[in-house]
This record gives C-alpha cells, sequence and structure tokens, in this order.
C-alpha cells in the first residue's frame, strides 16, 4: 500500500500539526508514568530502517510544500547517534527544503548524548526538542512513576539548551492531586525556570480509563483538584517562571484558560488574566470542549 507506514498510536505537539510526521520508533522506551494511556499495550522497538527510508522517499515525493519533520514516537532522541545521523542526512538529501527537525526526547535519552553528539544532530537538522518534565516535584515525579527525578529533568534541558537546540518542556496541572497542588506548582515554576527553555507548554490532566491513575482515582487514593483550585496552580506556576525569553502557552485543549504569554514582558498581565479567572470575570472552557 502506497503512503507512510504509521503503526499504534501517533501523537505531536500542537506547534507540529504542519509537519511530515516520519515514525521511526514504536512506542514509548518508558511507558511507566501512571497518567498516560498512549502507548499501553505497545511493546517499544526501533523501526527497520528499510521502512524509515521509504517513508522518508514518500514524503520527499507528495509531501515537499511541507517544511518541518516531526519524529515520532515518544522518545525519538534513544535512537543510537547513528542511526539518528542516516536518518537526519537523509532527510537532508531528499528534502533539502526541510526547515526544522523536531523531536520529543526524555532525560535519559538526552542525558545519554554527548554535547558534541547534540550539536552533530542540530548541524544535520535537528531544531528542536520537547521534553516532559510533568513536575519539579520529585514527590509527585515518583508518584507519577517519571522514572527521574527534577534535577536531572532540568540538567537534560540544560545540555539541549546549550547544544543551541530549542528547548520546549511541558508541565502538568492536576498531577500533584489536590494536597501537593501549590507545591507541585512551585517546584515546577523553579524548575522551569532554571532550563529557561524557548516554549513552556501547560496541560491539564485528563483521565483517561486505561491508566494506573485512572484507578487511583476510582480507588480513593488520588483526589483532582478542582476547576479554580487548578486556576490558583497555574497562577503559582506562572508566578515561579522566570524566563529570560520566550513562550508560556496553556493553549493546550485539555487547558479550561487559554494563555500565550511572551516572557517576560507579558507575565504580569497573564497574571492577572488568572486572577480575573478566579474571580469570575474571564470566562473558562466548559468541561465538553476538554480534550487531549
Amino acid at each position: 500500500m502506497e503512503g507512510m507506514h504509521y503503526e499504534g498510536t501517533i501523537i505531536r505537539p500542537p506547534s507540529e500539526a504542519d509537519s511530515i510526521i516520519l515514525q521511526v520508533t514504536v512506542g514509548c522506551s518508558h511507558n511507566k508514568c501512571t497518567f498516560c494511556g498512549t502507548y499501553k499495550g505497545s511493546r517499544f522497538r526501533i523501526k527497520d530502517q528499510e521502512v524509515i527510508d521509504a517513508d522518508i522517499a514518500y514524503a520527499a515525493e507528495h509531501l515537499s510544500f511541507l517544511r518541518r519533520v516531526f519524529l515520532t514516537d515518544g522518545d525519538a532522541l534513544i535512537l543510537p547517534q547513528d542511526r539518528l545521523v542516516r536518518i537526519l542526512t537523509r532527510i537532508r538529501g531528499k528534502m533539502p527544503s526541510i526547515q526544522r527537525v523536531g523531536l520529543y526526547g526524555n532525560a535519559k535519552s538526552i542525558l545519554r548524548k554527548s554535547a558534541k553528539q547534540l550539536a552533530e544532530l542540530r548541524e544535520l537538522g535537528l531544531g528542536i526538542v520537547y521534553l516532559g518534565l510533568e513536575s519539579g516535584d520529585d514527590e509527585v515525579l515518583k508518584s507519577i512513576r517519571k522514572g527521574v527525578a527534577a534535577e536531572r529533568i532540568v540538567e537534560a534541558g540544560s545540555r539541549i539548551r546549550e547544544a543551541g537546540l530549542k528547548l520546549s518542556v511541558t508541565a502538568l496541572l492536576g498531577i500533584a492531586g489536590r494536597e501537593r497542588s501549590l507545591i507541585h506548582a512551585r517546584a515546577t515554576g523553579e524548575a522551569l525556570s532554571a532550563m529557561d527553555p524557548n516554549y513552556v507548554g501547560v496541560l491539564t490532566l485528563m483521565l483517561l480509563p486505561n491508566t494506573e491513575l485512572w484507578r487511583e482515582v476510582r480507588e480513593q487514593r488520588f483526589e483532582l483538584p478542582t476547576q479554580p483550585e487548578l486556576m490558583l496552580e497555574l497562577r503559582e506556576m506562572l508566578f515561579h517562571t522566570n524566563m529570560t525569553r520566550g513562550l508560556f502557552f496553556s493553549n493546550h485543549a485539555s487547558n479550561y484558560l487559554a494563555l500565550r504569554v511572551k516572557m517576560p514582558a507579558d507575565r504580569e498581565k497573564a497574571l492577572k488574566v488568572i486572577d480575573g479567572a478566579l474571580q469570575g470575570n474571564v470566562p473558562l472552557k466548559p468541561e465538553w470542549m476538554r480534550a487531549l
């Protein structure tokens, strides 16, 4: 069958909506997070190079009007350096009009790459890495089985920035439950400040029936913050996020309040918008309109 070869669930960041989606791995190399149901039932593996090459050839012939490529699945950076070099070299050779390649990377896969290796990938066209922080609070990271401490995620993010790559970091409202909501928000803001990424994407936790966290809620071991508590959490997180430039987004479909904050100039104005939402003067997205 002619076309790109996709297996399982394909996800991408909202900012990669107009990118060629090139699947180079199936599943996620970690795949233990309690809140994520995306790759449940998928055994992680790297796709055959022949299939990847065929997809690049197809994209070069049929999708040449697009200017960006996004490598999936959950952690494409885990590929051995020689495989990534081959893929990026082939993209550049077959599609010289491509302006940027992006991918997801977790802390472990980033820290396995040396500064020199990351610079090599940048020179071959890699432009942005998407890193999931979720929380800057180690207690939360442990409870959601992230498999890594906040300090290591900050170290990984800093390595991406030092390599001259753009860094986009995700944080998750609601993931700490009600009890640690503001502790999580403050610690997350501080971790984001330490990384100083180009972009922050804040999402709001949505419970999926095939996840461990869903079961924790059913068994009353986890309590999701209320809508006002989530607004307070967002406010606390933004208040403690000090970026020297870049954008802080909460415009993902899962969020109740969509913000696009140019940092640091628009931060105070955005905090006032959140205050307006808390006072009931700024409308929030109704539950039925939220999505992943």
